[in-house]
């Protein structure tokens, strides 16, 4: 049995097998397991390689373990309300791997960054411990490389929009939480509009309290400065210049945010259709009924099983070293 969904309020068919359909039938607010939204109960993962090498792949299932793709599958909205979305967390706070969706990949598995033959790693600029957040995307977003950002006059990085999670609980790799959406800040990396969302888990015990921008001012002081500066700095140990930013480097707040939301899900429509050039984009997808890239549960499961399930040897995690930037 096969039920049609309608998409995020579009025209658009969403392919369920029956358990993800009574999944997607749960009432407003209900979740799957314990908690008042716990979106993890709908997705799991799947290993393949050894973390800290080239090789390693986390590979994402439904509830009904089919594999699927983070990147195009897990639906940008959490349900019907305004502010409530789904984000992919791809690196834990406090860990240092640059882990991300592999967007040129068959079912955009999480993997390691690698630049010039190495894995990359953020680097320790005191007084901060790697990722000062919880990191990830927003699954059904494109930042579109051709189309220039009429509020930063750059055009996108070609990645799913960024995600900084400010709540109090350390994530995993590969967990798929509800955040609700505070503001945005403007990273211009190379030429390019690199949106940063700043976000909380539902769940948080404190995310009550969190509505917008300033209430990040308010109930986490200096929170938003260390988030300019981490941006800002990061990539200096490797050499390279300050990091510049749109507005001065002023956060924009939850409605700025959700504009810019909207405009990476169209850019991500039109690249599931073949509306754009997608380039490099792996658009592998199984439950985009639509999109001429769909393809079925037998097909997805050859691609990941293509991927080598050993435990390559892997490095261990870089050797942990400290950057004081201080004049």
């Amino acid at each position: 049995m096969r039920v049609l969904l309608p998409l995020l309020r579009t025209s658009w068919a969403w392919c369920l097998g029956a358990p993800a359909a009574a999944a997607a039938r749960l009432p407003r607010g209900a979740s799957a397991g314990p908690g008042p939204r716990r979106a993890m109960a709908f997705y799991r993962t799947e290993e393949r390689g050894q973390p800290h090498s080239p090789g390693y792949r986390l590979f994402f299932k439904n509830v009904a373990g089919h594999y699927i793709s983070p990147f195009h599958d897990i639906p940008l909205k959490a349900d019907s309300e305004e502010n409530l979305f789904n984000m992919v967390v791809e690196v834990p706070r406090w860990t240092n791997a640059k882990m991300e969706i592999a967007t040129e990949e068959p079912l955009n598995p999480i993997k390691q960054d690698v630049k010039d033959g190495e894995l990359r790693y953020v680097a320790n600029i005191f007084p901060h411990k790697g990722y000062i957040w919880n990191y990830g995307a927003l699954p059904q977003t494109w930042e579109d490389p051709h189309r220039k950002d009429k509020s930063t006059d750059c055009c996108g990085d070609n990645d799913p929009i960024d995600v900084c999670e400010i709540g109090s609980k350390v994530l995993s790799r590969g967990d798929v939480v509800h955040v609700k959406i505070l503001g945005i800040l403007a990273l211009i990396d190379q030429g390019e509009t690199d949106w940063k969302l700043i976000a909380i888990n539902v769940n948080d015990p404190e995310a009550s309290k969190f509505h917008d921008i300033e209430d990040v001012k308010k109930y986490k002081p200096g929170y938003l400065e260390a988030t300019l500066n981490w941006f800002r700095f990061y990539k200096i140990p490797e050499g390279k210049p300050e990091n510049q930013f749109a507005f001065n480097g002023e956060f924009k707040n939850k409605a700025f945010a959700l504009e810019v939301i909207k405009s990476t899900h169209e850019c991500w429509k039109a690249l599931l259709m073949e509306k754009c050039a997608g380039g490099s984009i792996n658009c592998t997808n199984v439950q985009v009924c639509d999109s001429p890239f769909h393809c079925s549960q037998e097909e997805a499961r050859s691609l990941v099983e293509s991927v080598s399930f050993s435990l390559n040897k892997g490095s261990n995690e870089e050797d942990q070293v400290w950057h004081f930037l201080g004049k």
